[in-house]
């Protein structure tokens, strides 16, 4: 009308705008054949994307190297990766990693109460770490830095919904393998999941009847593995925040769990004895007995070995095709003198660098130790000990092996049975250097 047009001519027809949209509904049916392909073609479409990045990246890292004679880099790497799905892979690294400076230790502090649980980012870069403070619930760390990112605070019980975070102890965390989700369990029974990037909460699962004491996220996908006290299994899908299954068979509480990337998990089941390998598909699940305390951690050291610690001293190494350890430290932090009597220190904390030979174990007797696994996982041999005071309730290689860390708290993770007065509420970054190669001839048998 401002233009001096009859109205009328402002609006299309009815007709035209019919073959406007039948326009775009031909164009998006087009877009939609062209991008349906059968699974044989997703397959191979997915593989050769596979094989273009691996030779990208074999290229990035030979040209960084600078290496001068030629290999075979693709088909090495695609043999490593055959050998990590079947569990056989075994990189030999322990044999070349030196104790390091006390000196060299950064601490990390921030948490008021005692440092419960811990997860590096998959890039190495961060670290969040939780505990049993009521103000500092959540932190993310700068792994270079060690700056302080992100805090979030809790609230009193009950409050979950009206604050952020949590409102009891935090037990366990876990984060996607590709950095996205982070999933935190506290004694309240309540699962929180988070957005790495902006420490923001996504989603609360409910439905466990006691405390959340494990979680564990299937590595390639956002499926999440939680166990708790009330003796039993679930699984979740965190990106569709939707509940999946559960699954029932310790006889007391679950204290720790761990996953990869077949569809199962491990968990270690208290003082029920028992370590359980849980075939999620299946809903069936396989026993392992050897330790004679409860036990209290556990973890993966690759698709068919698993090592676990309890409160009895003893570490243990597992085969999943085997029902008794391959092999058993006893004592392994040593004993102490409770009321005239000697009791071993209790393992409250494993730790594995994937796929390698290389162990870390904590306890309450003032030190990390480092662990060899012999071939074919029939041995243990202790390394050093790197000194840290205070209850080692979390452990983590990076995935690089460049560092490990350690949440350390003046109490236990479950409990309050001792206290530890000078040690520091913290975590704390060890470098781990390699000795360096010696110039000359190869020694047989050296890889």
């Amino acid at each position: 009308a401002a233009t001096g047009r009859p109205a009328d001519e402002e609006v299309s027809s009815d007709s035209e705008t019919e073959s406007l949209s039948l326009g775009r509904r031909r164009r998006r049916e087009a877009v939609e054949e062209e991008v349906e392909e059968t699974p044989q073609e997703k397959k191979l479409r997915l593989a050769k994307q596979y094989l273009e990045e691996l030779r990208q990246l074999e290229e990035e890292r030979a040209e960084e190297e600078e290496a001068t004679q030629p290999s075979d880099l693709i088909g090495d790497r695609l043999k490593e990766d055959v050998l990590e799905q079947k569990g056989r892979l075994q990189r030999l690294v322990a044999k070349d990693v030196q104790p390091p400076d006390p000196a060299s230790i950064r601490v990390l502090r921030g948490h008021q109460l005692p440092v419960t649980c811990l997860v590096i980012s998959p890039d190495d870069r961060f670290i969040f770490s939780a505990s049993k403070d009521g103000s500092l619930i959540k932190c993310k760390w700068e792994v270079d830095s060690g700056k302080r990112l992100c805090v979030v605070p809790g609230g009193k019980k009950g409050t979950e919904e009206r604050h952020m975070g949590h409102a009891s102890h935090i037990l366990c965390m876990a984060i996607s393998s590709d950095g996205k989700y982070l999933a935190t369990g506290d004694r309240n029974k309540l699962i929180m999941i988070w957005d790495t990037a902006t420490c923001k909460r996504l989603h609360i699962f409910t439905g466990h009847r006691d405390a959340v004491s494990g979680l564990s996220f299937r590595k390639g996908t956002h499926q999440l593995y939680s166990a708790s006290h009330d003796r039993c299994v679930k699984v979740w899908n965190v990106a569709e925040n939707a509940y999946v299954e559960t699954l029932f068979g310790h006889q007391d509480v679950i204290t720790g769990l761990d996953s990869l990337s077949r569809e199962c998990c491990v968990t270690a089941g208290g003082r029920d004895g028992t370590v359980r390998l849980w075939k999620i598909p299946e809903e069936t699940q396989l026993v392992f007995s050897g330790h004679q305390g409860s036990i209290d951690c556990i973890q993966l050291i690759n698709e068919e070995h698993m090592v676990s610690g309890a409160d009895d001293g003893s570490l243990a190494l597992w085969g999943l095709t085997k029902k008794k350890p391959l092999a058993l430290a006893r004592q392994a932090h040593g004993v102490q003198d409770a009321q005239g009597l000697e009791q071993p220190y209790w393992i409250s904390a494993v730790a594995a660098l994937r796929s390698t030979d290389l162990l870390a174990t904590g306890s309450h007797n003032a030190s990390v130790k480092l662990w060899k696994c012999g071939e074919g996982f029939r041995k243990l041999e202790h390394l050093w000990d790197i000194p840290l005071v205070g209850f080692v309730n979390s452990l983590k290689f990076s995935s690089s092996g460049d560092f490990l860390v350690a949440g350390i708290g003046q109490e236990h993770r479950l409990g309050r049975w001792w206290r530890i007065k000078e040690a520091k509420n913290s975590i704390c970054i060890i470098p781990l250097k390699q000795k360096p190669i010696a110039s000359g001839p190869e020694s047989p048998g050296s890889s």
